[in-house]
């Protein structure tokens, strides 16, 4: 085994070894006229980075969800995300908008990208995911021992610039610093093309290429957190205007060539920030002391909550600073699929190994995004959620048409407040701490860890109510509606053969009705008159009566019609209205489950194997043992009562 290790660790000392250079600037001179993206700028190297991993488009004529969503205009999918992000294509598209424009040197380039969001929304992961994608890329090459990991072709003198920008293909813009400066001249004499360079990794933790500037006490914000500053150790060995004082361990200074963080970055003084205009605008920060200015090659990113950017924004005396700023919003996700997503992605990357019940973390889900979503007179908000979803709502037997588009632009900061990601999360280890000897959760016990938190935590009283009502009175009444077709499905034997059995009978009848023709029997082969009577007793399980049930058979026939035409596979889930009223009916046709659910004295034998070849069932759906018994007694107490 321990062979294994070495040869694992020989591996990777070869593989580093082989990636790393030294040589002379003359020598990198031919490699970049092999190769002028060597020389690239930082936002065209995080741009290539992102690009380089990866596009796709989502296809939504295969996923009816995207289909709705969408309208044929579907995001790309950027791989360097799509692993670690879910929900946030809008977001994504525009950072790497950004890159794009920034790459090309355009006015983005000179900008500072933000990120606002509400506590919990993604930001500061955005920005790790891109550090941390730096520190895989292959290593860059910078002037030897020099603390700002200078690009080499700033030791080209001006008057040949011209020159060497025609022989190598590219623009050449920058100085070199005071400290390279000076070696450049007293240890070689001025020959600029023995200087020696090399290559080193981007690292977050030696802070090479990565720079991070969390949020200064506002009472002492010193300036050399940015720029560094000159050791007072050293004032007395050198004259003063000397470069060997310089202490070039700034943020700035460490984050050339790569990318620099403000962290809650309006939570610093306005005066804090002006060395910010100069790094965006004119790529240069002041040297400490007197030592002049010091150009920089750095994307500058950085990120607060909405409450501060406003107060912020809202005084004109940031204008200069507001100027330089690309804005882009953060908030939180509004779909359910991917919210679901969210909660699985943590619970997988943690120690959580509870059993966890069918429709667990959905119903969580959908508590967070109640909480985000904005009220509208076109629809209630369970059923805003489900459009936001790609989902087809159906209503009296018709689907709604409510266009997603409006609804989100008639809510345009919808998803910048709400319950966190965080807060669910907490939820979710509270119903575990309080159901341990199980080792399960399920949607009740998940439920009232979150009404317990609501009640509990510091929320105005009007939002304390509006979330206990989502809690105890929405998805009390969604749960049920899930819960009774999980059970129905475990009781009826074949579930899923009855419903496509009653599809293709309905499907029959009322193509023969529309078209005005007889039924083929499929057993006798005998031509038999539409059973009206059958073709009423599905529809009016959602409602539709008397002379509606034309107008909903001719939808049926040519919605169906349109799908086949499309080579597209027809079953009882196709038409959302349909799935629904076939549903109904089975759940209707079983109301003999209310006897058996529960452990009753009064189960005979027959109902006893009923109620075990359903809990069996339900096993084999997914539902743990440990936690069948309090659902079906919850199922008991609010379902199918006389």
């Amino acid at each position: 085994m321990s062979d294994d290790f070495k040869k694992l660790i020989e591996k990777d000392r070869e593989t580093r070894t082989k990636t790393m250079w030294k040589g002379t600037m003359l020598e990198y001179l031919e490699l970049v006229r092999e190769n002028p993206d060597l020389a690239c700028l930082s936002h065209k190297k995080i741009y290539d980075m992102v690009i380089g991993a990866g596009i796709a488009e989502y296809d939504v004529e295969k996923n009816p969800k995207f289909k709705r969503l969408f309208k044929g205009e579907a995001p790309k999918e950027y791989k360097f995300f799509s692993d670690s992000f879910f929900g946030m294509e809008k977001t994504i598209s525009q950072i790497v908008r950004y890159f794009h424009s920034a790459s090309l040197k355009g006015e983005e380039s000179r900008q500072v990208l933000f990120l606002v969001g509400p506590v919990g929304s993604g930001k500061t992961s955005l920005v790790e995911r891109i550090k941390q994608g730096m520190e895989y890329l292959p290593p860059f090459y910078a002037i030897e021992d020099d603390p700002m990991f200078g690009e080499p072709l700033h030791l080209i003198p001006r008057h040949l610039r011209k020159e060497f920008s025609k022989m190598l293909g590219i623009q050449i813009e920058g100085e070199i610093n005071p400290v390279v400066r000076h070696r450049l001249k007293e240890e070689f004499g001025g020959k600029w093309e023995d200087y020696p360079i090399r290559t080193y990794d981007f690292s977050i933790r030696a802070r090479r290429g990565i720079g991070l500037v969390p949020p200064v006490d506002p009472n002492n914000q010193d300036t050399s957190v940015l720029i560094g500053s000159e050791d007072i150790s050293k004032l007395d060995l050198y004259s003063e205007g000397d470069p060997r004082v310089l202490d070039l361990t700034g943020a700035l200074n460490r984050g050339n060539r790569g990318l620099v963080e403000f962290i809650e970055i309006f939570k610093n003084e306005t005066e804090y920030l002006h060395t910010i205009i100069t790094a965006t605008q004119e790529k240069s920060i002041p040297a400490p002391g007197r030592h002049g200015m010091i150009y920089v090659d750095t994307c500058i990113i950085a990120h607060s909550n909405e409450s501060e950017w406003k107060r912020f924004r809202s005084d004109h005396t940031n204008e200069a600073i507001l100027d330089r700023i690309v804005t882009i919003k953060v908030p939180y996700n509004l779909r359910l699929d991917e919210e679901v997503k969210i909660y699985k992605k943590i619970i997988r990357q943690s120690r959580f190994t509870a059993d966890i019940a069918p429709h667990t973390i959905e119903v969580a889900s959908m508590f967070a995004i109640l909480s985000r979503l904005d009220p509208t007179a076109k629809c209630d908000l369970m059923t805003k959620l489900k459009l936001y979803n790609g989902e087809e709502v159906v209503e009296k037997g018709r689907t709604k048409r409510i266009d997603v588009s409006e609804l989100k632009e008639e809510a345009k900061s919808e998803g910048m407040s709400g319950i966190s990601t965080r807060f669910i999360m907490k939820a979710l280890d509270n119903a575990l701490s309080d159901n341990i000897e199980q080792n399960c959760i399920h949607p009740l016990s998940v439920r009232e860890a979150l009404v317990n938190m609501v009640k509990e935590s510091d929320f105005p009283d009007d939002i304390r109510k509006r979330y206990l009502e989502f809690l105890q009175d929405t998805l009390h009444k969604e749960y049920l509606e899930i819960l009774e077709r999980d059970i129905t499905k475990a009781f009826v034997y074949s579930y899923q053969e009855q419903a496509e059995s009653l599809f293709q009978n309905y499907l029959d009848h009322a193509e023969a009705y529309v078209t005005k023709r007889k039924v083929k029997d499929r057993s006798t082969a005998e031509d038999l008159e539409p059973d009206e009577a059958f073709l009423r007793s599905i529809e009016e399980q959602i409602a539709i009566v008397g002379s509606a049930c034309d107008g909903f058979r001719q939808e049926v026939i040519a919605y169906l019609w349109a799908m086949s035409r499309k080579n597209e596979k027809v079953t009882y889930e196709s038409y959302e209205p349909l799935k629904e009223a076939i549903e109904k009916k089975l759940m209707a046709s079983v109301r003999e489950v209310s006897r058996i659910i529960t452990k009753a004295r009064t189960r005979d034998d027959e109902q006893q194997k009923k109620h075990d070849r359903m809990v069996e069932q339900m096993v084999m759906n997914g539902y743990p043992v440990s936690c069948i018994d309090t659902i079906l007694k919850y199922a008991a107490n609010n379902l199918w009562k006389d």
